[in-house]
C-alpha cells in the first residue's frame, strides 16, 4: 500500500459526521426490518442481513453497534437498543462453553456499556454497574476454561476442539484480561485458583510463536509477518503439528481477516499490558513480555502494509490463486468489482485499528519514526474506508461497510446478478468494527480520552 503523509485525523472530520449519520439510520432499518426470530444477523444477502448457523459469535457485534452509535452521537434510542437488547437476549453467550468468542460478544455489550458508566457518559447505577462486572467476570472465566496446554505453555482452543488454535481469538483473550482486572480467577478442582492474567499471557505466547511468522526458518514458506489462521496440535502431548486454515485458500497462505486479527489483538494487549504492574508478571518481566507483543504487532501490521493494494483494502487472500489474473494489483487500488477474487473490506476495518493503535503506542514510547509509519498507514486505510464504494450510502441497504468476506472457501458469500465474485455485501463484524474505527477517530478529534476496550475499567 501506498501511505498518505499528508494526512492527519482532523482531515477525516467530515467523513466521520457523514458516516454517523448513516450509521445511525442502518442501525434503526435493522431493527425495524430483521426477523428476530432467525438468529443472529451474520451478512447480508441483497443488502439485507441473514443468519447462518455456525456459532453464534455475531449478536455482539449488533447490538455493540448501538451502544457505539450512543458514544459517538450521544443519541439515548441507540442507548436503549443496546441496553435492553443485551440485558434481555446475551445471558447465554455469558456462558456459553462451545465457543473461542466471548471476547467479541460480551466485550461488544457488557464491556462498552461498563466503561460507558465508568467514564461517566451514562448515568451511574451500582447493581447496573455489578451487573456489568458480574456478566465480564463469568465470561472471562468460561472463556479461559476451553484450555489446552502444549509443552510450552497453552491456549485457548477454537470450536474446532482441543487441537485448534485460531489466530482470531487473540483478540477474544481480552475478556480474561478485563475479568482478571475486576478481580476474578477461574475456580478449578480442588477449589485451585487459576490466574485469567496467567492464561491469557500463556494465549498471547502460543499466538505470537505459532501463528505468526518471522522469516526465521521455520519452514519453506516462513515470511515476516505472515499469520496462519490455525495452528494444529496433538492434543495428546502438547507439540505443534502444522499450520492450517479454515477460512483462508490455504494453511500456506495469508487469510488477510486472520492477519488482522492479529495486528489489533497485538495492539490493543500492548496498550492493556501498559497498565499492569511489574509484580502482577509472575515469574517473568514485563519487558520481555511487552517486547514479543511487539515484535509480533510489527511484523503483522508490515505483512499488511507490504501485501495490500495501494489504498490499503486487502484481497481476502494473500495468495488467492485468481489474484495471478489481477496483474500488478498491489500497485493500484483495490477492485472490488473484478472478475477474479473479492476484496475483504472487514479485513480492512479490523487492521486499520491495529495500525492506529500500535502507531500510538510507538509514540507512546519515544518511537516517533516507526510510530508515525504505522499510524499514517491507519489513516490511510480509513480514508479510504469511509468513502465509497466501500461506505454504503444506500439507505435500503442495511449494511454500512460494502465488499466484506464470510467464507470464501466454503462458498457462503452471496455473488449478485451480473457478477462473477461476492461484492456489494455487508457483514455484522465489519460494521461494528468501522464503528469501531470511527469512534477511536472521533475521540482523537474531540481531544476526548483515548478509547481501549478498558477505558476507565483499570
Amino acid at each position: 500500500m501506498v501511505i498518505d503523509y499528508n494526512l492527519n485525523s482532523e482531515n477525516l472530520k467530515n467523513k466521520l459526521d457523514h458516516f454517523w449519520q448513516l450509521s445511525g439510520e442502518k442501525i434503526l432499518l435493522i431493527e425495524s426490518e430483521y426477523d428476530k426470530t432467525a438468529g443472529s444477523p451474520v451478512f447480508t444477502i441483497n443488502g439485507k442481513y441473514t443468519s447462518r448457523g455456525w456459532t453464534e459469535w455475531t449478536q455482539g457485534f449488533q447490538f455493540g453497534s448501538a451502544i457505539l452509535q450512543f458514544d459517538a452521537t450521544g443519541d439515548e434510542k441507540f442507548l436503549f437498543i443496546g441496553r435492553e437488547n443485551t440485558v434481555n437476549k446475551m445471558g447465554h453467550h455469558i456462558s456459553h462453553i462451545g465457543v473461542h468468542d466471548h471476547g467479541f460478544n460480551n466485550i461488544s455489550t457488557y464491556g462498552n456499556l461498563l466503561r460507558l458508566m465508568v467514564e461517566g457518559k451514562i448515568p451511574y447505577n451500582k447493581w447496573e454497574k455489578n451487573f456489568y462486572e458480574l456478566a465480564l467476570k463469568t465470561s472471562g472465566a468460561v472463556q479461559a476454561s476451553r484450555w489446552s496446554k502444549t509443552v510450552d505453555g497453552g491456549y485457548i482452543y477454537s470450536f474446532n476442539g482441543p487441537h485448534s488454535l485460531f489466530v482470531d481469538t487473540i483478540r477474544s483473550v481480552r475478556i480474561l484480561m478485563l475479568a482478571h482486572k475486576l478481580g476474578h480467577f477461574l475456580p478449578g478442582e480442588n477449589d485451585i485458583r487459576i490466574s485469567l492474567f496467567s492464561r491469557g499471557l500463556d494465549h498471547l505466547f502460543a499466538t505470537a510463536k505459532y501463528s505468526v511468522f518471522y522469516n526465521e526458518g521455520r519452514d519453506s514458506y516462513d515470511e515476516w509477518g505472515r499469520t496462519a489462521h490455525e495452528s494444529i496440535f496433538n492434543h495428546n502431548d502438547g507439540t505443534f503439528r502444522c499450520p492450517n486454515s479454515q477460512q483462508g485458500y490455504s494453511g500456506l497462505s495469508t487469510w488477510m481477516r486472520g492477519l488482522t486479527w492479529a495486528m489489533l489483538g497485538f495492539a490493543e494487549e500492548l496498550e492493556f499490558l501498559d497498565t499492569i504492574s511489574e509484580s502482577e508478571f509472575e515469574g517473568i518481566s514485563k519487558d520481555f513480555v511487552q517486547s514479543k507483543m511487539v515484535k509480533a504487532a510489527k511484523a503483522t501490521c508490515d505483512f499488511y502494509i507490504k501485501n495490500t493494494p495501494a489504498d490499503g483494502i486487502p484481497y481476502w487472500d494473500s495468495a488467492a490463486p485468481g489474484l495471478v489474473h489481477l496483474k500488478k494489483y498491489l500497485e493500484r487500488s483495490a477492485d472490488p468489482y473484478n472478475d477474479f477474487e473479492p476484496v475483504d473490506s472487514s479485513a480492512a476495518a479490523i487492521g486499520v485499528q491495529g495500525l492506529l493503535r500500535l502507531g500510538h503506542y510507538l509514540i507512546s514510547k519515544g518511537d516517533t519514526t516507526e510510530g508515525d509509519y504505522y499510524f499514517q498507514a491507519g489513516l490511510t486505510v480509513a480514508s479510504r474506508l469511509f468513502e465509497p464504494p466501500y461506505l454504503s450510502e444506500n439507505l435500503q441497504h442495511q449494511g454500512i461497510l460494502l465488499h466484506s468476506v464470510y467464507h470464501r472457501p466454503n462458498g457462503w458469500d452471496n455473488i449478485p446478478n451480473n457478477h462473477k465474485i461476492p461484492c456489494n455485501e455487508s457483514s455484522m463484524w465489519g460494521d461494528y468494527h468501522i464503528r469501531e474505527t470511527a469512534l477511536y477517530l472521533s475521540r482523537l478529534i474531540a481531544k476526548d480520552s483515548y478509547y481501549t476496550f478498558f477505558s476507565g475499567i483499570v
